[in-house]
């Protein structure tokens, strides 16, 4: 087995201690795609070839949100990766073959945190005319057994390839919600979107959002983020300084602002990790000290 899956098992199994904490009404789920690979598990079906995972019914997030939702509720509990800072426990509520909600559980201070952040951004969001972007709707912000509990709309997510006019677009109109000063999503990766068939943007994870922060952070991150995928991270800082004034261009800032605007994203994103206490990066001396200290020697 290897050592993510190991890890990723280990996690599995506190996240049931903590999630289905009752005694009575034994569900059945399975692990999938295997125990070597885990990345859900999910309530057990006669053609599942796997060993299953039993957990009780009563007392459990399942029969919490089944209150929440007025119906029986079965749970798909994606199996979550090697530490990370915001890392939380993650569900799907299903009722009746349809997904009701993503469900995120704070089950740490930091992590309360970042839901509470999201549930604010989301209900801000949810006020404003967006044309562009569509975020979740927050159907459920509570608690239960001391742990925050955010239920939010499922999005329909179809992969493709984001047209770069859209990208753009949802950009701008993100910074706009910050009124007279710039708003960024916070992390407005690859991963955290889709275009939809309609034309607009689903963006979802918005527990970053921030308001105050220079224009184009969200177009930088995006670009660094998309550069961490195949460089080292000390090349990819150096490739985000220098593409800033092409990245930022199309919104108007001039080349000196792009790049000042790039390294303030650097120094704020290192900034998240060290208020998060890890370095997903390495220590900033290896990767953002290099770039501060070249730019100042150009200044």
């Amino acid at each position: 087995m290897s050592s993510d899956a190991a890890i990723r098992l280990d996690y599995l199994d506190q996240t049931v201690r903590l999630l289905y904490p009752g005694s009575g009404s034994p569900r059945r789920y399975t692990v999938l795609p295997h125990n070597a690979v885990p990345r859900r598990m999910v309530p057990r079906r006669w053609w599942h070839p796997w060993s299953s995972v039993i957990v009780p019914g009563e007392g459990s997030i399942a029969a919490y949100l089944g209150e929440v939702f007025g119906r029986p509720v079965e749970t798909v509990l994606h199996v979550r990766p090697a530490v990370r800072a915001n890392r939380k426990p993650i569900l799907e509520a299903r009722s009746g073959g349809r997904l009701l909600a993503f469900v995120k559980i704070g089950d740490s201070a930091r992590a309360r945190a970042l839901i509470t952040a999201e549930a604010a951004a989301l209900r801000r969001l949810a006020g404003l005319p967006l044309e562009r972007v569509r975020p979740p709707a927050v159907l459920h912000h509570g608690s239960w057994r001391g742990l925050s509990v955010l239920a939010m709309s499922p999005l329909p997510v179809r992969r493709g390839r984001v047209p770069r006019r859209l990208l753009l677009d949802a950009v701008k109109e993100i910074a706009a919600t910050g009124g007279p000063g710039a708003a960024w999503h916070g992390d407005l990766a690859p991963w955290n979107m889709s275009p939809s068939r309609d034309g607009r943007l689903l963006v979802w994870d918005w527990e970053r959002y921030e308001i105050g922060v220079p224009y184009g952070f969200d177009l930088v991150h995006h670009f660094f983020q998309r550069a961490l995928r195949r460089m080292s991270p000390p090349v990819a800082a150096r490739a985000c300084v220098a593409r800033a004034a092409r990245e930022l261009g199309p919104l108007g800032v001039s080349d000196a602002v792009a790049r000042q605007s790039a390294l303030r994203y650097l120094i704020a994103l290192a900034d998240r990790h060290a208020a998060d206490g890890h370095a997903p990066l390495g220590p900033p001396e290896t990767w953002l000290s290099p770039v501060v200290d070249h730019e100042e020697l150009l200044t």
